[in-house]
């Protein structure tokens, strides 16, 4: 019976532990976040944001409103194009789509500002943006005259411009394990009027800026036409489009969903988004869309090409794993996210091939070394951003294939001359927004 004794403190020690933990947990149970009711799935084609209806599309799926709004870009760049006299072919349109990627997103932000400096940056006919991806996009849409800003914000922030730790029982009974309060400030802060109105400046000339979020609820890619909501001069057009910012980083559990209002069928409801990284690490547009044949229809004919920034390292991240639970778990997480990410450069390279596109892809190389020591550590993302811009102030080499991809031959061998005549037929016929 004495063995017994030293059982009796220990299950009276556990039983009060089990005790505070419940009340703890209760207690500030009382505080979980609560919203709005979500969409019905048969109301969600409905839905729309109050005030500023269609300024939105689902990245999966019916793609008439996306076409819509694509062909009404061209539209607008023919009117001005004829105002200034030149009434010939369209001329080529250069795209551009930058990856998330967190901190990682010191790559493309020092990628285009060398670019600038080279002196061959092309103006971008259109622009996408996921995650972090979407915090460079509007300064990559806007062109180099933003490029000091966009070095100060991808040299200068650290960890506590962008989030703020919760305890540990955020997990249990709040909405994530970090507030990005500090997030939303340095958005409001690089993000302001002066650069929305910019921005609807430029969609009166036809051009387009695309950010990427996922509707948790649905569980379904949303692609936002920010040119759109900033061309509607909304008096909540501004709030709208940071809002989507803060959205499309809001890594689901570390950082909090963003709520959005939207009405559908007379009520109001609201949609839970996270980072659009959830959904897809980067992307063009939709690819039901066969831009090609929409676009021999309406008969546009011009020269298209595509620039894809992978803001992470497309090569195997070697590392010992511990055999601790979180240890696994954040490693197949991040297995994860890295074949995702080369998946969708194999969806991108694919449609780009279909419609007639030249694709080009940027990604950071094996060669940087720098450790990461803390999310958003600024001597990383000093580092990172000098490779990205000494890259491409020498004349970026872009990858004309995803990773490990190898073009099968389709057609049989064919003169020379013949074979230079057909890529000219290829790069001068492809149609398209």
């Amino acid at each position: 019976m004495r063995s017994l004794r030293p059982v009796q403190p220990l299950r009276g020690a556990l039983s009060a532990l089990a005790g505070v933990l419940f009340v703890l947990i209760t207690a500030t149970g009382c505080g979980t976040p609560t919203r709005l009711d979500a969409v019905p799935v048969a109301s969600e084609a409905k839905a729309s944001v109050v005030g500023m209806p269609e300024v939105r599309y689902w990245g999966d799926d019916e793609v008439s409103d996306f076409q819509r709004d694509a062909l009404e870009s061209v539209r607008r760049e023919r009117v001005l194009l004829q105002q200034a006299g030149l009434r010939g072919p369209l001329p080529p349109a250069n795209f551009l789509a930058i990856s998330g990627g967190g901190e990682d997103g010191a790559f493309g932000a020092g990628l285009l500002v060398g670019w600038s400096a080279a002196g061959t940056r092309p103006r971008f006919k259109g622009v996408t943006g996921i995650s972090t991806g979407a915090l460079i996009a509007p300064f990559a849409f806007l062109g180099p005259a933003y490029d000091d800003k966009l070095k100060e914000v991808y040299t200068t922030i650290t960890n506590k411009d962008v989030l703020e730790q919760r305890g540990f029982l955020a997990a249990i009974n709040n909405d994530a394990m970090a507030d990005t309060a500090p997030l939303r400030k340095l958005v409001q802060r690089i993000f302001d009027q002066p650069m929305l109105d910019a921005i609807a400046a430029e969609h009166e000339k036809g051009r387009i800026l695309l950010i990427g979020t996922t509707n948790l609820d649905a569980r379904r890619p949303v692609i936002w036409n920010v040119t759109k909501i900033a061309a509607s001069r909304h008096p909540q057009a501004l709030e709208l489009v940071q809002t989507l910012l803060v959205a499309s980083a809001a890594i689901p559990g570390a950082f909090p969903p963003v709520m959005i209002s939207v009405e559908a069928d007379g009520k109001r409801f609201e949609e839970m988004h996270v980072d659009g990284g959830a959904t897809a690490q980067v992307f063009v547009y939709p690819p039901g869309l066969n831009l090609k044949a929409e676009a021999q229809r309406a008969g546009i004919t011009r020269q298209r090409r595509l620039y894809v920034i992978r803001n992470a390292r497309l090569d195997p991240d070697w590392a010992q794993v511990d055999r601790q639970t979180l240890s696994i778990a954040n490693r197949a997480i991040a297995s994860l996210i890295q074949t995702q990410g080369v998946g969708d450069l194999y969806r991108i390279y694919i449609t780009a091939q279909r419609d007639g596109i030249d694709f080009n892809l940027a990604y950071i190389p094996e060669t940087f070394k720098t450790p990461l020591r803390e999310p958003f550590d600024p001597v990383y993302m000093k580092d990172l951003f000098k490779i990205g811009y000494d890259l491409a102030a020498n004349g970026y080499p872009w990858a004309k294939t995803p990773p490990g991809y190898a073009a099968p031959q389709v057609e049989p061998p064919v003169p020379a001359t013949t074979a230079r005549a057909a890529s000219a037929k290829r790069t001068t016929a492809g149609a398209g927004f």
